[in-house]
């Protein structure tokens, strides 16, 4: 694996352990129905960091692409978990912008 994408290599895996906890943590939460988006993102996001991640590990001819795609859903993903004062949705909200921003940065390098 090439260095330029270790940053960007832990976001992603930062990111979809955190959206994985925060999709469960949601799921008993009291009104569920509230977090059906927050769910359903997470989920997303967690499966975008992982094709991310495993395109930078194989450094993917496609790796930049997919990192633009992974910052939009990561983004779509902070901004719903920052609407739920939950702390795991906080937590979530603040990896997920963190890992777009990395994301992003990668992308616009290639």
């Amino acid at each position: 694996m090439q260095e330029q994408f270790a940053d960007c290599l832990q976001a992603c895996n930062d990111c979809a352990a955190e959206c994985n906890h925060c999709a469960a943590a949601c799921l008993q939460e009291d009104n569920v129905e509230m977090m059906v988006d927050c769910i359903a993102l997470d989920i997303d996001c967690a499966q975008a960091c992982a094709f991310a991640a495993a395109a930078m590990a194989r450094n993917s001819v496609h790796a930049a692409d997919i990192c633009a795609l992974c910052a939009d859903i990561g983004q779509s993903c902070g901004e719903e978990c920052i609407q739920h004062e939950m702390q795991h949705c906080q937590q979530c909200a603040t990896v997920c912008f963190n890992c777009a921003e990395e994301c992003r940065s990668l992308a616009s390098s290639a």
